[in-house]
């Protein structure tokens, strides 16, 4: 009976420590061409934890790691909203296309928190028409101070209302109280910086009074830095003026110094700040300025040596690290990870079979909008150039085998090279080992004939230096085409790709 017992006590630990989230819904009205994808809120990373196809209904289902208790991103259709989720939860969504994420209905182990979150969200939507944010800011600092000590104890009744009424997760409740605080902080901090040339006064200084109602509301640092990304650039922006002085004292005679580096450098002189806070903020400063597509190898290099020394927090540098492989791609020169994939005619295969040969892996799926007008005339191109010098893999990363089937039928028909499956999807072997990830799609990588990579991971196959990479492992000397007309025909047919063309991590409240 003991052993029993104890296994039934091992099964409720294992259990209650779960960081699986389940997740299924409906969104009527909605296109099998879009797709939900749920970020960690308040991580540096910022990358999608699951990618989850809809069918024809408007069905969904998935389930994904959750890093911690706490505020995600839903992603759809171009638009976000929060939800707040717990590891071992069952989540029910449901929602029109029209208006999800926008507008969305909770069941399951999450309502009464996301019932909480959206009763906020909508007070606040309505409270913003009634308050005139432009006339206190324009105002005198008295009466403004005034304006915002009413704001703050408006929200925060109202948050204690619908707290007595929802019961919320303790955890989210404190989360929202900072969240109130951090609002406030924003706004004393465009009020501090604009409104001396607002009220023609340069030589406004913020008063005693002013400053201690900041420090009030700015009493709980490391809370706030953890879990809210709209505190990091409040306090960006409160060091902006210094930063820029330290950078211009510190950057004469020097050239190809990165924003990152100085930055890092200068976070060194900061002794007030802790060092949680330092990693997040240079997190936030690489990952806006130096961590894109078109960052230069050495740069890249750079920005892993500051990863490596300057960033202490595991989490965060292990979050930075991945985030950089799926924007920069794997280094140039490593060993390219083998995968085993499925050909349609059920047979095993590895991306190993190609060494020997240079070869282009090709990355996408059929929810790609613009890949059948842009990115296939353009690869059949090159194919058609180099295929007698080098291999090309195509490797669906669809939901399924049959729609693997069916589009690599429809878009590649005809075009030498292997089709191939990767089982999972999004979730499969090699979309995690390449980094590959829906704002990125299609992709592709060169690999040389010693089974090395060779090339970035690049989304525009009109790039030069594709063809410089080409050229020079195939021996052959491509025609000189306009680099900017394959981007230009992804921007004309899905405009959404002006953001993708320089893919940046989401920074949300």
């Amino acid at each position: 009976m003991k052993k029993y017992l104890l296994l039934f006590i091992i099964a409720v630990f294992v259990m209650s420590c779960s960081k699986k989230v389940e997740v299924k819904g409906k969104i009527t009205g909605s296109s099998p061409l879009e797709r939900i994808e749920f970020v960690e809120a308040s991580g540096v990373g910022t990358l999608p934890l699951i990618n989850i196809g809809l069918d024809k209904d408007g069905n969904f289902s998935g389930s994904f790691e959750a890093p911690k208790d706490g505020m995600y991103v839903i992603n759809y259709a171009n638009k976000q909203n929060l939800i707040y989720l717990e590891g071992g939860q069952k989540v029910n969504i449901s929602g029109n296309a029209m208006t999800f994420p926008n507008e969305y209905i909770i069941t399951g182990d999450a309502k009464k928190n996301n019932d909480f979150l959206q009763g906020n969200q909508k007070f606040l939507a309505e409270y913003g028409n009634k308050v005139n944010l432009g006339q206190l800011m324009s105002g005198d600092e008295s009466t403004f101070l005034k304006g915002m000590h009413k704001v703050e104890a408006d929200i925060n009744k109202n948050v204690e209302d619908l707290a007595k009424k929802n019961n919320p997760n303790k955890n989210l409740l404190e989360w929202k109280k900072n969240d109130v605080k951090v609002t406030i902080l924003n706004l004393l901090a465009n009020y501090e910086m604009s409104h001396g040339p607002m009220a023609g006064n340069p030589s406004y200084k913020a008063s005693k009074a002013f400053k201690d109602y900041e420090a009030q509301l700015d009493n709980n640092k490391e809370a706030m830095v953890k879990s809210i990304p709209l505190y990091r650039q409040y306090l960006l922006v409160k060091m902006t003026p210094d930063f820029q002085k330290y950078a211009e004292a510190n950057s004469k005679g020097k050239t190809g110094v990165t924003t990152s580096e100085m930055f890092a450098q200068y976070l060194k002189t900061k002794n007030d700040l802790p060092q949680i806070a330092k990693d997040y903020l240079l997190a936030f400063v690489m990952a806006q300025s130096d961590i894109h597509p078109t960052t230069p190898g050495a740069n890249i290099d750079k920005i892993k040596k500051i990863i490596d020394t300057d960033i202490k927090d595991a989490t965060i540098k292990a979050d930075l690290l991945k985030m950089q492989m799926a924007i920069t791609g794997l280094k140039i020169g490593e060993v390219a990870p083998d995968a085993s994939l499925v050909k349609q005619d059920g047979k095993a295969y590895k991306l190993s079979e190609n060494n020997g040969k240079p070869y282009m892996v090709f990355f996408y799926a059929s929810w790609n909008p613009y890949i059948g007008e842009a990115a296939v005339p353009v690869l059949k191109e090159i194919v058609n150039f180099y295929k007698s010098k080098m291999n090309f893999v195509f490797v669906n990363v669809d939901d399924t085998k049959d729609q693997f089937t069916k589009t690599s039928n429809s878009l590649l028909k005809g075009v030498q090279g292997v089709n191939a499956y990767a089982e999972g999807g999004m979730e499969s072997d090699i979309a995690k080992k390449y980094g590959v990830y829906g704002f990125k799609l299609p992709c592709f990588v060169i690999i040389d004939k010693d089974g090395k990579i060779a090339s970035r991971s690049l989304v525009n196959l009109g790039e030069p230096e594709l063809v410089t990479i080409l050229d020079k492992l195939t021996g052959l000397s491509a025609p000189k085409v306009d680099p900017n007309i394959q981007m230009q025909q992804q921007l004309q047919a899905d405009p959404s790709m002006q953001q993708q063309a320089n893919p940046q991590p989401a920074q949300t409240k």
